[in-house]
């Protein structure tokens, strides 16, 4: 059968192709890879700046006999950011724990029934992390880190990001299936 817009391409063991002929498809897509790039280079930007961070530190105790008072609070800020930045990376390529052994014994099609369902449901979780992170981000707002002037409520903006960016990821994987980031030729 040749894949055409109706009727995508069925692998027996992978199941359906993702519905990559839809234009709407094809945008949604572009979108996710735009902001895959976006916070690639910020993880490569904040663990940088980790890295920095820890050597300055590293510097000013040994060698000055000194410290930098924040040296602690930034990297743990850092590090935090680039988790979950990171996160959603995993989503898009299921590099996350599951236990499959039951569903590896299933056929393709409902292995692929299962999937969307799971992106589905799972999608919807992230609604309601994005929700719980708008809350605390909006409740800690007020407080400042010990050693910073900057707010506390930097780390669940983290989490609100990468609710938001994970969502997208299952938003899409649901819709175009678990082909969805295969090349087809």
């Amino acid at each position: 059968m040749t894949p055409t817009s109706a009727s995508p391409q069925v692998d027996t063991k992978r199941g359906p192709a993702p519905p990559h002929l839809s234009t709407a498809f094809k945008r949604a897509k572009w979108v996710v890879e735009r902001l895959d790039a976006v916070t690639y280079w910020g993880i490569v930007a904040v663990m940088a700046l980790m890295v920095t961070i820890v050597a300055l530190q590293v510097f000013w105790r040994y060698v000055l006999g000194s410290s930098i008072d924040a040296a602690d609070e930034l990297s743990r800020l850092c590090f935090v950011w680039a988790i979950f930045l990171a996160i959603p990376h995993g989503v898009k390529h299921g590099v996350h724990v599951g236990i499959d052994l039951f569903v590896m014994m299933m056929p393709a099609w409902l292995k692929e029934v299962l999937f969307r369902l799971m992106a589905g449901v799972s999608t919807l979780l992230m609604l309601m992390v994005m929700v719980g992170a708008w809350v605390a981000t909006v409740d800690r707002w007020p407080e400042l880190m010990p050693t910073l002037p900057i707010t506390s409520a930097i780390y669940y903006i983290a989490v609100l990001i990468c609710g938001a960016h994970a969502f997208l990821h299952l938003a899409l994987l649901a819709w175009g299936g678990s082909r969805t980031w295969e090349e087809l030729s």
